[in-house]
């Protein structure tokens, strides 16, 4: 193989992993978040991890093929490198998504307390309302389209009555 079809290779398992990746993520959308996202991290894993075949050349392979021909074929000894792989990438996928977490909950914690509080500003505000236009026949002032009343317009010395 030379190099040209080496990388047109993982250049066509890159768009078919992350073809892969896009239908997982269809698929565990109705999941709970808490689960969704880590099962999505760990197929992430599985899909873009590779291992080394061949450490002279220095070619690398995905992790979970070389696993699965390794033991579906009995044909090399890579299968346990392969999965040292997929747990030293998966140990660190899973570390920053912890990290991730971590940061994230303080926040969207912050963020539904505010969101609380302005709910009940809002209720109280259309509390007050209801309490201030308990009146049958409106106010009395000026307000009668729901205007501020003018500071001072001398050209209106007409008193309408309301009906």
């Amino acid at each position: 193989m030379t190099e040209n079809d080496y990388l047109i290779a993982w250049g066509l398992y890159a768009f078919a992993a992350l073809g892969c990746l896009l239908v997982w993520m269809r698929m565990t959308r109705w999941m709970w978040r808490w689960l969704r996202e880590p099962l999505r991290v760990l197929m992430a894993v599985l899909l873009l991890s590779p291992t080394i075949i061949d450490p002279v050349k220095e070619k690398v392979a995905p992790a979970i093929a070389i696993t699965a021909l390794d033991l579906a074929f009995k044909v090399g000894n890579n299968a346990w490198r392969a999965i040292s792989d997929l747990f030293m990438y998966g140990m660190i996928a899973f570390g920053v998504y912890l990290l991730f977490v971590l940061i994230r909950f303080p926040i969207e914690r912050a963020s539904r307390a505010r969101q609380a509080q302005a709910e009940a500003a809002r209720a109280a505000a259309r509390a007050d309302d209801e309490r201030d236009n308990d009146q049958p026949f409106g106010g009395a002032g000026d307000d009668r389209y729901g205007r501020p009343p003018l500071p001072s317009n001398p050209q209106r010395m007409r008193v309408e009555p309301r009906l």
